[in-house]
């Protein structure tokens, strides 16, 4: 063997010993790393959510084994643990690659590797429109920039976010932990409505919606009577009342179906999307 090879070998070797030691660092940092309350993270500082209000969370998105819940800014993995554990398939998001290894650790030592994956990876760069559940933990401005991308995902998905909220966009529910020792101990959910905002054709009439998030008024026009209308929407559900009348239905794109109190069914479809 000339010198040139000898010396390629020993760069070789020396490469692959020092991959692997990497490795058992990161490996390690999984078990010995021990994150710290109120520590800095990329847009904010990192605060676990207690485990009592990671329940009261998942319950109010009534999490089950049909949903893929992803967490924004997963911190030390608990809430997709005590999801995978519901039998759900979650995924966390986080920045912080020591707090991932801790997290897939976690995972490990749990037993829900199978249903719990972590990415290491920014939350504003992450697509996250496949999720039907979405958990947050961040600062009322960042949920009001992440806002626009969360009503364009599939109506019915539900958002839950430990103390902060959406501004103009209220929540469906909100629940506060009366016995709780921290500041922390509320939870808001959300469910993403669909889009109704603008003009419908109802058999001889046309229907006006104009869409608040979830709340929905407009006018009912036809036959010469103009009458007001107010309601809500449920993820694709849809109910109001105009002219003393109650309707029920369901969104699906550009076609609405349902039913009123008289007995009845209707069905209007989009002429004019009012976005």
């Amino acid at each position: 063997m000339n010198l040139f090879h000898f010396i390629r070998r020993v760069m070789l070797v020396s490469c692959l010993l020092f991959a692997a030691a990497d490795g058992y660092t990161r490996s390690a940092a999984g078990e010995s790393y021990t994150p710290r309350s109120g520590q800095q993270g990329k847009d904010v500082v990192w605060v676990p959510t207690t485990h009592e209000l990671v329940d009261t969370m998942l319950d109010m998105a009534k999490v089950t084994s049909s949903d893929y819940l992803i967490d924004l800014g997963s911190g030390d993995g608990r809430t997709v643990i005590a999801a995978a554990k519901r039998g759900a398939t979650a995924l966390g998001i986080e920045y912080n690659p020591d707090l991932v290894e801790l997290s897939r650790h976690a995972a490990a030592e749990e037993g829900v590797t199978a249903n719990a994956r972590f990415e290491n990876a920014d939350i504003f760069e992450y697509d996250f429109s496949k999720a039907s559940v979405l958990t947050l933990f961040l600062l009322s401005s960042l949920n009001l920039k992440l806002r626009p991308i969360i009503l364009d995902m599939k109506p019915g998905t539900r958002i839950v976010s430990n103390t902060f909220d959406m501004d103009k966009w209220k929540p469906d529910q909100t629940i506060r932990l009366t016995e709780s020792t921290t500041s922390h101990d509320t939870a808001h959910l959300w469910i993403v409505p669909a889009k109704v905002n603008g003009l419908w054709a109802f058999d001889d009439s046309q229907i006006h919606f104009t869409q608040e998030f979830q709340k929905i008024t407009g006018t009912l026009t036809g036959r010469g009577k103009e009458m007001r209308l107010a309601g809500k929407l449920d993820g694709d559900k849809i109910y109001f009342n105009a002219g003393g009348t109650k309707y029920a239905g369901v969104v699906n794109g550009d076609t609405i179906s349902g039913t009123h109190d008289g007995g009845g069914s209707w069905t209007i479809t989009r002429l004019e999307n009012g976005d």
